[in-house]
């Protein structure tokens, strides 16, 4: 691109972005809303556009923002159904277009933000996904952004009586904006970074540290020696490291956290605890023994599995150590889960049958988060018999039932960690779609992809760095102590009313109440923990939704 073209560029791309807010006539403000990293060239296409009046001329069109041309045109659908005070909505449907190039959308005299039509339109954003790791990284494991930390963890043990004294516990991951380290959230990071990559092995392969590993499994190497390291003997568990005194001593860096002598690690285990760790370990072994011919870790995490795994019976149902921090309602997803993975590891017929009676316990959940992923396992066995489909079927029309109530299109109800959730309904699309073939829930999966992108009524996509209008005050401290920078962290998103208000947090960005309502709410403000927080499970999630979207070929 010559000189005067990249001018032109960044001179419409200002303009895009100016026109956005300001107001063209007519008295009635615009707002459209769109995926503003962009759309693949074959992708269903759409925007929602809001305002308080109607449009006269329910016309949009799109321009190619290079010369300003317009390549598309079509009729805006009055949809029924409002968001807030914007009773008017309308989507604008533009999946024809499938040149690449750089666009925006017009309607009513306003502009869209810049989006994009390229194959690999997905591949930075995944990228800057994984970052979000290396920067919760705890002990001598490599952290950036931030030096080694932690490495007196655990000071003691809480919970074992018959056990005095440290435990090693260093590394892993920081949970989320604290220092706080989980069996839970850990084991299920672990298990959907290997996971993406054992789903597709070309999307998942890629190598930015040109190291000759991939970057998922680079990273689930961190998880798992840290959840051998819990494995502190035979049959027993660390749950926890740290307490809730974490959150009272005030933002510092995690190498200078004043409690880092004094972390305590939590003893517990229960069958919930044993089904994800189960699953993680046994599926690191297959891997790690075809991947990287490395049969003495695959040795070593496939016993630690079946060890824990032999005592299921003799555990409590759920774990109950630590500081209630998630904590689960049920075990029968997870410990199905473990036992497929130990099935598919080492081919003993016990494990089949013990995941196939867990899993008609667990049955569809309907939901999704970092304790609801009964999906998984139902996608591994539908592998073996096709009936486990149906439960994730079971929760895809819930999830369209819902979207179709919306203006926006969420797959389900808002929550505190809506954008996991939402993506999470996107992720059971796409597993559903793999085992059957079937295109009938792309736009479900597409919807919630979007939405994180922008496509939502704040017009702001939740991915730092990652389109043109972005979340940029994390609840996080790493991110407050290097002025906001925070690579691909994912913020926790909007949340219903009847959740804030039964916390008192005070905010002091109120950049996007115009798109707030009485029913839900969006603050990027650093003290809202709610709105804003970032946590390892939601990325991992996220980093297999928009893996999958990606181009690696």
């Amino acid at each position: 691109m010559n000189l005067l073209n990249k001018y032109l560029f960044h001179l419409l791309l200002l303009c895009s972005i100016f026109s956005s807010y300001t107001y063209s006539g007519g008295g009635n403000n615009i707002y459209i809303r769109a995926n503003q990293v962009g759309y693949l060239p074959r992708d269903i296409k759409t925007a929602v556009i809001m305002c308080e009046k109607s449009i006269p001329v329910a016309k949009f069109e799109i321009k190619n923002t290079i010369n300003d041309k317009i390549v598309f045109s079509g009729s805006l659908k009055k949809l029924d159904r409002s968001y807030g005070k914007f009773i008017y909505c309308y989507s604008a449907d533009f999946s024809w277009l499938s040149t690449a190039g750089n666009y925006k959308i017009v309607a009513g005299g306003f502009s869209s933000h810049l989006f994009r039509i390229k194959n690999s339109i997905y591949n930075n954003v995944a990228d800057s996904l994984m970052l979000f790791f290396k920067e919760q990284r705890c002990g001598p494991t490599n952290p950036i952004l931030h030096a080694k930390c932690h490495l007196s963890d655990a000071s003691r043990l809480i919970g074992d009586a018959n056990y005095s004294g440290p435990v090693d516990v260093t590394g892993g991951w920081h949970d989320a904006s604290d220092y706080v380290k989980f069996l839970s959230t850990t084991a299920y990071t672990t298990y959907m970074l290997i996971f993406s990559y054992d789903f597709d092995k070309t999307k998942f392969s890629f190598d930015n540290d040109k190291d000759g590993i991939p970057d998922v499994l680079a990273e689930a190497k961190v998880g798992l020696d840290w959840l051998l390291r819990c494995n502190y003997s035979k049959y027993k568990l660390v749950t926890q490291v740290q307490d809730l005194r974490d959150h009272s001593v005030g933002f510092r860096m995690p190498e200078n956290d004043t409690l880092r002598f004094d972390r305590p690690a939590f003893a517990g285990i229960g069958k919930n605890q044993i089904g994800i760790y189960t699953a993680a370990l046994a599926l690191a072994s297959r891997v790690w023994a075809e991947k990287f011919k490395n049969p003495d870790f695959a040795k070593q995490c496939l016993a630690a599995a079946e060890n824990l795994y032999s005592i299921r019976n003799k555990v409590p149902d759920i774990d109950t150590s630590g500081t209630g921090t998630y904590r689960d309602n049920t075990y029968w997803g997870k410990l199905a889960l473990g036992a497929v993975e130990l099935y598919l590891t080492t081919k003993k017929q016990n494990y089949l049958s013990d995941a196939m009676v867990y899993a008609d316990s667990a049955r569809s959940d309907y939901w999704w988060s970092w304790g609801n992923i009964n999906s998984l396992a139902d996608y591994r066995l539908a592998k073996i018999n096709t009936r486990y489909s149906t439960y994730i079927l079971n929760n895809l029309i819930a999830f369209n039932v819902e979207k179709d109530s919306s203006a926006f299109n969420e797959g389900l109800a808002y929550t505190w960690g809506t954008t996991n959730s939402l993506l999470g309904a996107a992720l059971q699309a796409i597993l559903y779609k793999n085992l059957t073939g079937t295109n009938h829930y792309d736009s479900l999966a597409v919807d919630q992809r979007d939405y994180v992108l922008g496509r939502n009524p704040w017009g702001i996509s939740f991915i730092y760095n990652t389109g043109t209008v972005f979340t940029k005050h994390f609840h996080s401290q790493i991110a407050f102590l290097n002025g906001g920078y925070l690579p691909g962290a994912l913020s926790a998103g909007p949340a219903p009313e009847s959740l804030l208000k039964n916390y008192k947090i005070i905010n002091s960005n109120h950049k996007y109440d115009l798109f707030n309502t009485d029913f839900v709410k969006y603050y990027d403000d650093t003290s809202n923990y709610i709105t804003n927080e970032p946590t390892i499970s939601s990325n991992a999630t996220a980093l297999f939704v928009y893996g999958y979207y990606s181009d690696r070929r």
